[in-house]
């Protein structure tokens, strides 16, 4: 029973494969479809817009008719979405609905699979008992399949027949493979729960600290693959596609292999998970600036190390945070709220192709670093300020029962 968890967690493998196989063929369908640099990123982008309904209507499905449903639903979209992918070769329209599908998917499974391998993490399920395990487990599985998912793209449509239908393949097996095994997990949504207001949206800690810092979440691998591989590449023609893979590979990737460690540091507290997080991410995007003014490509890849670091560690820290401030019947829905703030980063690559007529690409990523240590501070400041108020009001609270006599 205490690996039950597995076969839930294979399915958000599944979904951060089909969420992100289409990252590192960008360079592919602007040189065999035409579509200029702009469009490229916006349909990277595009998903996000898909994701908002996925997160704002998985979470509340979750949380009252339960995680398993509503995951396997989702799944069976995503293998919509690459289908839709494989057509967009015929008809480039159908690129935008395989890319508005990829979000709604992703953002359902994000929401309800976050609450259902933390669930299956902690028996009994339904327990407000949560240490830190069944967020770290869920976070691991979805970078893999994130990360691993741009390589095998990239390889396929490098060298593979047909590449911009059979990159797609290994997710649709994927997706058949994972809903068979995740038959055999249980339903863990709590029962005797009715959904209420989420209260949880008050925690000043929330606010404080997981707002800021998923704001980062996404930046640092979407600039590794959506952003660099377009600076650096210029001095290896034809590598462009393999460059982008690795770097998708690298990033996410090196982002999962770190989320265990992330449980060490933790134990010094929740803050320097964030702090650690955020750091690396300044430095590996300062490394990306230099990189791109420089075209240095292996320099650009080490930055992608420093990047898959702070992903690791930022998007541990929020869904730690999530899963202790969040009671059970609202696990679900707060998860759905940190993952749609998470996903703006998403929209980093567009925003640079944007900006680029008016300020240079490695201008901007410099200006990212100067934001990411602005960032860090205020998660200190913010951080200490929440523990200066649990102190006055634990003050309060005892000076109230030494007045009433009772201490």
């Amino acid at each position: 029973m205490h690996n039950k968890w597995l076969p839930a967690a294979f399915l958000l493998t599944a979904a951060g494969w089909g969420a992100n196989q289409f990252a590192s063929l960008l360079a592919g369908y602007q040189s065999e479809l035409g579509l200029s640099g702009q469009a490229a990123t916006g349909l990277l982008a595009l998903y996000v817009v898909g994701m908002l309904p996925g997160l704002v209507l998985g979470g509340p499905l979750a949380d009252r008719y339960g995680r398993r449903p509503v995951v396997f639903c989702a799944i069976v979209i995503s293998a919509a979405e690459t289908a839709a992918l494989i057509a967009g070769v015929l008809a480039t329209p159908w690129l935008v609905v395989g890319r508005l599908l990829t979000g709604v998917s992703t953002g359902a499974v994000l929401a309800a699979g976050s609450a259902w391998v933390r669930d299956l993490s902690h028996p009994p399920f339904g327990s407000a008992v949560e240490d830190g395990a069944g967020a770290r487990r869920g976070g691991v599985l979805l970078s893999v399949g994130f990360s691993v998912s741009g390589l095998v793209s990239a390889l396929i449509a490098q060298w593979g027949p047909h590449p911009l239908v059979s990159a797609y393949l290994p997710h649709l097996v994927l997706c058949v493979v994972g809903l068979a095994l995740a038959l055999s997990c249980p339903e863990t949504k709590p029962r005797h729960v009715s959904p209420g207001p989420l209260r949880s949206l008050r925690d000043p800690r929330f606010w404080r600290v997981v707002v800021p810092v998923a704001l980062w979440v996404f930046v640092g691998p979407t600039v590794a693959f959506g952003v660099l591989p377009g600076l650096v590449t210029a001095d290896l023609p034809g590598l462009g596609l393999v460059y982008a893979g690795v770097a998708t590979l690298i990033t996410p990737g090196f982002g999962a292999v770190v989320q265990p460690l992330a449980r060490r540091v933790a134990r010094r507290g929740e803050r320097a998970l964030a702090v650690v997080g955020l750091l690396a991410l300044a430095v590996g995007l300062a490394l990306a600036a230099i990189a791109a003014w420089w075209v240095r490509p292996g320099l650009a890849l080490f930055g992608d190390l420093l990047l898959g670091i702070g992903y690791g560690f930022c998007v541990t820290f929020c869904l730690t945070v999530v899963g202790r401030i969040a009671p059970p019947s609202a696990l679900a829905r707060m998860t759905a709220v940190f993952w749609s703030i998470a996903y703006i980063g998403f929209c980093t690559p567009f925003a640079v192709s944007l900006l680029a007529g008016f300020v240079a690409a490695p201008v901007q990523l410099a200006a990212l670093f100067g934001l990411a240590l602005v960032t860090c501070v205020a998660v200190l400041t913010g951080d200490q300020a929440d523990r200066d108020g649990q102190e006055r009001r634990r003050a309060d609270r005892a000076q109230r029962l030494r007045d009433a006599g009772v201490l």
